[in-house]
């Protein structure tokens, strides 16, 4: 009898119509950087290529997967970070301030609206920034402009595009997200236990009082989860049983994808964790990636490349957004119309909500697509401060969130998410909050070499606030204040 041997089934490639990782490459192309030694940038780009995935499909399935419960009303988004990160960040102390002032927010958002938070961070990969001009005037001079750390440097002396950098954001990401999986496998989510919080900075006695009541109120409920052994740090009989839910969190990384050339790089296929009859394109690079409100042109490159990847993706939404064109785009970029593929990243600016985003709403309702709506209260409502740097004030940050929560419930729809650019560290960069920072206090610690961004107590502020409003909206019908 003679043996045959079997060949494997080849699994199928599953792909967007017309669709390949270099056909962005046949658009028109805005924010793209002009490098002046393109030999130099093959080389970096075919050595990208050849790098190892920095996430794995699985994780960016089980990040679609929460997202469709937020677009369904199952779950709340948390994503937050720096506007644009630096090489510097890179270090225990920014990457351990950043994390630590995410889980203590969602641990607040999961109190106050009693069901799980998505956490994404602005983080890993964001270092990219799109400018409005291709340069500026330096003293006297016109220079190149500053286009984040893996282009060129804020130096005025090191404007000119280095493609070594790509591999130094790289480099950067994957030893950025190596370290937050390696200190959350170790269980540095027990630092959001309300016992390591200082609400010290709340000068309002009465607002202090309040935060100090939520708090208390998670102490107790966490006292109680070890009481009936749910906890299982805390020893006991049932600890072995139980999953580490209370020190073991998702938090997902993301970033603006702005060049294209390194998002190509970094595109891969692979096997569908849902289905290994099956291979799709997957950017490795990071969970979740966007489209900026400068580069989402319905013929552009930037849309064409992410129509075909895997990724959950967002969508920057703001004034210059026309519902119809809103509508092409969602057909574009999930012809399936999957819920939570696809995040709406709404930015007006205070003045603007009530004006533009009642007929987004609309016309999505209208179009069958089940999406995230997440507001940005920060974008739209940057001022140039008395100091003389760019700032953002909490009252118009909490107004537009408001505005948001409101028209939301008054079109049948729901705010699930919010977009926050912040750190964890005490910078002074955004004027107001329960710390009450003065205009003239901005200099003190104005770090950011791109956007204000929340501090850490102006970010729990807004957790606080978040967490105020819906722990109301389970008894009975309250507003945001702050």
């Amino acid at each position: 009898m003679t043996s045959r041997s079997i060949s494997p089934v080849q699994p199928t490639i599953v792909a967007a119509k017309d669709w390949t990782p270099t056909s962005w490459q046949s658009k028109p192309i805005k924010q793209d950087v002009d490098y002046p030694d393109q030999a130099h940038l093959s080389k970096v780009l075919e050595k990208i290529g050849r790098l190892p995935p920095m996430v794995a499909p699985g994780e960016i399935h089980r990040l679609r997967q929460q997202l469709a419960d937020v677009a369904l009303g199952k779950a709340f988004l948390l994503q937050g970070g720096d506007c644009a990160e630096l090489f510097d960040y890179c270090a225990q102390g920014p990457i351990e301030a950043k994390l630590k002032v995410l889980l203590q927010m969602s641990l607040v958002l999961v109190w106050g609206a009693r069901m799980p938070v998505v956490r994404i961070a602005r983080m890993a990969g964001q270092y990219a920034k799109p400018r409005s001009k291709p340069t500026e005037m330096h003293e006297g001079k016109e220079i190149l402009s500053y286009r984040g750390d893996n282009v060129n440097g804020y130096d005025p002396a090191d404007r000119t595009p280095d493609p070594e950098r790509l591999l130094g954001a790289y480099f950067h990401s994957a030893a950025t997200l190596n370290y937050v999986r390696a200190i959350l496998a170790e269980g540095f989510a027990d630092l959001h236990h309300p016992s390591n919080w200082n609400l010290h900075h709340v000068k309002s006695s009465a607002l202090r009082q309040e935060y100090q009541g939520i708090v208390d109120r998670l102490t107790d409920a966490l006292d109680f989860m070890k009481t009936i052994g749910a906890d299982p740090n805390a020893g006991g009989a049932h600890s072995e049983s139980v999953p580490s839910t209370l020190n073991t969190v998702d938090i997902f990384a993301s970033h603006e994808g702005l060049l294209l050339e390194y998002e190509q790089a970094l595109t891969r296929l692979m096997t569908d964790p849902a289905n290994s009859a099956q291979q799709k394109y997957y950017n490795v690079g990071t969970h979740f990636i966007w489209i900026g409100d400068r580069t989402r042109q319905l013929d552009g490159a930037h849309v064409e490349y992410f129509r075909g990847i895997e990724n959950p993706i967002g969508v920057k939404c703001g004034p210059s957004m026309k519902p119809e064109e809103l509508i092409d785009l969602l057909n574009i970029l999930d012809a399936d119309k999957r819920p939570g593929k696809v995040t709406l990243i709404t930015r007006y600016g205070v003045d603007q909500v009530e004006k533009y985003l009642p007929g987004h709403i609309k016309a999505v309702q209208e179009s069958g697509h089940t999406v995230v709506w997440a507001c940005d209260p920060m974008h739209g409502n940057t001022k140039q401060s008395v100091s003389g740097v760019k700032t953002r004030h909490l009252i118009d940050i909490t107004k537009e969130l408001s505005q948001a929560i409101r028209i939301h419930k008054q079109m049948g729809s729901h705010l699930g998410g919010v977009h926050f650019e912040l750190t964890g560290d005490r910078v002074t960069e955004c004027v107001g909050g329960s710390m009450e920072l003065l205009d003239a206090e901005l200099l003190d610690r104005y770090e950011t070499h791109c956007d204000p961004r929340l501090n850490y107590e102006q970010a729990l502020d807004m957790a606080f606030l978040i967490a105020r409003y819906q722990e109301k909206q389970r008894g009975f019908s309250g507003v945001m204040s702050l």
